[in-house]
């Protein structure tokens, strides 16, 4: 009785440590979509750039801009463009025990991958009193 018991027991630790290849990919969409932290994002530009900022209060959200260049009118145009790769890959595994072993032929285990790549574009544009004037943005994600 005891043999059966820890053998079950086995089994079910065994195989609760499992991930289907679904849920590996669930796992990693859901990294995907959080990448973030320190990263730009959009929720960053609209909550924290206003029309009258100045230049250090732009820096100070938003960093250095690759780009500075002039309007035809003289005034300064700040580009920032960022480009973020992210890779994730979920796996899992039954183990090499004796169990898998005899259950699986061997180590049995599944897994999912992911690529993307996001990249933003914000547009600062001021006024002649170095305040910013307009705000511009875009975003894709491939």
């Amino acid at each position: 009785m005891y043999r059966k018991l820890l053998l079950v027991s086995g089994v079910v630790l065994s195989l609760s440590a499992c991930q289907t290849v679904q849920q590996h990919q669930s796992s990693v969409n859901e990294a995907n979509d959080s990448i973030g932290g320190q990263n730009l994002t959009i929720g960053t530009v609209q909550s924290q750039l206003k029309k009258g900022m100045s230049g250090g209060e732009v820096a100070s959200v938003m960093g250095s801009p690759n780009i500075v260049s002039t309007d035809p009118n003289g005034n300064e145009v700040w580009i920032y463009d960022k480009i973020s790769t992210q890779r994730n890959y979920s796996k899992s595994s039954a183990g090499t025990g004796l169990l898998p072993a005899i259950l699986f032929g061997g180590e049995a285990s599944a897994g999912a991958g992911s690529t993307s790549q996001k990249t933003m574009t914000v547009i600062v544009k001021f006024d002649e009193s170095k305040a910013v004037r307009d705000i511009a943005y875009h975003t894709s994600r491939f």
